[in-house]
């Protein structure tokens, strides 16, 4: 299901809000319910719940309700998901920036021409 590429979509749309990372930032250290997500922010509790909404849609977040209380877990595959997929980034753009300085190495140094010309002007008589 993460593998699909309009799954990670999602996820990065989700981590894309400031206040949704924050709130995933929270969910990591331990669950929490919505009350104590929303405490730090100022907003109302249905734009918190409209944050979950995405995050769990994002399948980043999941909640229970137990009694009157509904608790928010983060779901490590999601944020695994989108590791591996920044990390396949990284890998390959390393792989292309040391082929290029491995070009550039090869390349004879450049001269700078004005310090050239400058030298020249030192030694005419």
């Amino acid at each position: 299901m993460l593998n699909q590429p309009a799954s990670l979509d999602q996820v990065f749309h989700a981590l894309a809000d400031p206040t949704r990372r924050a709130m995933i930032e929270r969910l990591v250290g331990s669950p929490a319910s919505v009350s104590e997500l929303a405490a730090p922010f100022a907003m109302s509790l249905p734009a918190v719940v409209q944050h979950l909404q995405v995050l769990q849609a994002a399948g980043l977040v999941h909640t229970e309700k137990v009694g009157r209380v509904r608790t928010c877990r983060v779901e490590a595959a999601a944020l695994r998901a989108a590791e591996g997929w920044l990390s396949g980034q990284r890998t390959d753009w390393e792989g292309r920036l040391d082929r290029v300085g491995g070009l550039l190495a090869e390349q004879p140094p450049a001269t700078d021409q004005s310090a050239d010309r400058a030298s020249e002007r030192k030694q005419a008589p």
